[in-house]
């Protein structure tokens, strides 16, 4: 039993490229690096979501609409890239849906300028009834919903161009 801890430690720290006694240095080096590497990934996933939206923004209604599936990232990234993109845009309404997780997360951004023509609970309440969600809440600038359907991540943003088509003045 001894011999076959000792064995497989020996096998760790020559993975660690550690002795032993320095293991426990070097796991907490390599999760320190690993966080450090995530946030310098989704840090560069906003970046390219927030410039790819904005390039690709629609003229609805009267207003631009960027639509983007954003497939796996973060569903807690959503709101600061819908905050970029709208800003970035200066007007309109930023819808974006994440599949991360096997379910789908949605936010919807309103530009302050457009908030009396469009209300981003009722965009997003739109795009969860798309996925099998269950409403939706948040403020007339900013919500997000969900539903486990991520199958209809496409659809939820065709919900939401549907439904900036049909609004009415809030």
């Amino acid at each position: 039993m001894i011999g076959e801890q000792d064995r497989r430690l020996a096998e760790i720290a020559l993975a660690l490229k550690a002795s032993p006694a320095e293991m426990a240095d070097r796991v907490a080096a390599l999760i320190e690096e690993r966080r450090k590497l995530e946030r310098q990934v989704s840090e560069l996933q906003k970046k390219l979501a927030t410039g790819a939206a904005a390039q690709e923004a629609e003229e609805v209604a009267g207003t631009k609409l960027a639509l983007r599936n954003l497939g796996d990232v973060a569903p807690r990234d959503l709101k600061s890239i819908a905050e970029a993109i709208i800003q970035q845009q200066g007007q309109g309404v930023a819808a974006l849906v994440s599949t991360a997780e096997g379910k789908v997360s949605i936010v919807v951004a309103v530009a302050p300028s457009d908030i009396g023509r469009f209300n981003a609970v009722d965009l997003v309440r739109a795009a969860s009834a798309a996925v099998g969600g269950k409403g939706g809440g948040g403020r007339p600038d900013m919500a997000q919903a969900g539903g486990p359907d991520a199958e209809q991540a496409d659809a939820a943003l065709a919900a939401v161009r549907f439904a900036l088509h049909t609004a009415k003045s809030v």
